[in-house]
């Protein structure tokens, strides 16, 4: 696809857009695209979901950049310790993807629209039994609850999970995060209001919650959020947006120059999807995944090769948040 005159004076030379399905129906996405951007420094990933718009996605796309253009920060351990994330699956299912990968840790999805806090419960039982009782188990309701069902259905999976380390971003004001925190003892993790915010420390600031979620191209880049962890004075937990190889070694990048990482994090979403653009695929030994900069590989490229439509409609994309990007103080 084309590179739009802005990028290629920047030094992006390539860009590539994917397709590719996902093994399940997760954040309500059945097909993850994207693309990615070559630079000076490799490849790197420009993935924004499609409820983003352009000048959200533009912080996406400075993400990217600055990847694609500049050495990532000198990393203070080599592997990072993540969770294995369940989707809204049975409980069956949910049992035999806890035990992929050896992690520790478990993220459960929960509060889907057309499921039950009754089957959420049963998620989190299963899961809990496949990992035994040392497990750390946390939810993520993506702020679909008022703080009524927050108050009344988080004790019940607290119960069930046997203990839960946090619930993510269980209600969407800070406000109402800032009262949950206040009248449950189950911690409480920001992701929205730190990713789709203005302000990313409001919610911090606010006592709204006992740590952050923080992901890379939501938040327009490593050295970001590296500035915004050490400015909010919380613990921080890296976590994907359902990228690529490319995307998930950012994140990993990231995690990796945190002066503490008290938290598993939210890294190993790469096995939610179907295929990957590099030949050797970040995925989880013993519960961590390794810190390392891949390039794509020229036949996995092919196969996720996005087709006419979807190509022309990112090659669009792409130009639009350029055009907006390469004005903006995030570009390095």
């Amino acid at each position: 696809m084309t590179v739009p005159a802005a990028l290629r004076d920047l030094g992006i030379d390539r860009a590539h857009a994917w397709s590719i399905p996902m093994t399940t129906r997760f954040r309500r996405i059945t097909v993850r695209e994207g693309v990615l951007l070559r630079g000076p420094a490799g490849w790197a990933e420009f993935s924004p979901f499609g409820d983003y718009d352009d000048v959200e996605s533009s912080a996406w796309l400075a993400a990217a950049l600055e990847d694609a253009t500049t050495a990532r920060p000198e990393p203070l351990r080599d592997r990072i310790p993540v969770n294995v994330t369940i989707p809204v699956v049975t409980p069956e299912r949910a049992h035999e993807i806890a035990r992929v990968g050896g992690a520790r840790t478990a993220k459960v999805k929960v509060a889907d629209p057309g499921t039950t806090p009754s089957q959420d419960a049963a998620r989190l039982e299963a899961v809990r039994d496949a990992l035994g009782p040392a497990a750390r188990i946390r939810v993520d309701a993506n702020a679909a609850w008022t703080l009524e069902e927050a108050l009344a259905v988080l004790p019940l999976l607290d119960r069930a999970a046997g203990g839960l380390e946090y619930a993510e971003q269980p209600v969407a004001s800070i406000e109402d995060m800032a009262t949950l925190r206040r009248r449950l003892d189950v911690p409480l993790a920001a992701d929205e209001l730190v990713r789709r915010a203005e302000d990313p420390l409001r919610v911090a600031r606010a006592g709204a919650a006992d740590l952050l979620v923080m992901k890379v191209q939501p938040l327009g880049g490593i050295r970001r959020c590296l500035t915004l962890a050490a400015e909010a004075g919380l613990p921080v937990v890296v976590s994907s947006a359902l990228e690529t190889s490319i995307g998930l070694a950012a994140g990993c990048a990231a995690a990796a120059a945190l002066p503490e990482l008290p938290f598993a994090c939210g890294l190993a979403t790469g096995a939610l999807l179907t295929a990957d653009v590099t030949a050797h695929p970040l995925r989880t030994v013993d519960g961590f995944l390794p810190v390392r900069r891949d390039d794509p590989d020229p036949d996995a490229l092919a196969a996720c090769a996005a087709d006419g439509d979807v190509r022309e409609r990112w090659e669009r994309r792409l130009a639009a948040c350029a055009a907006i990007t390469c004005g903006d103080t995030l570009v390095p």
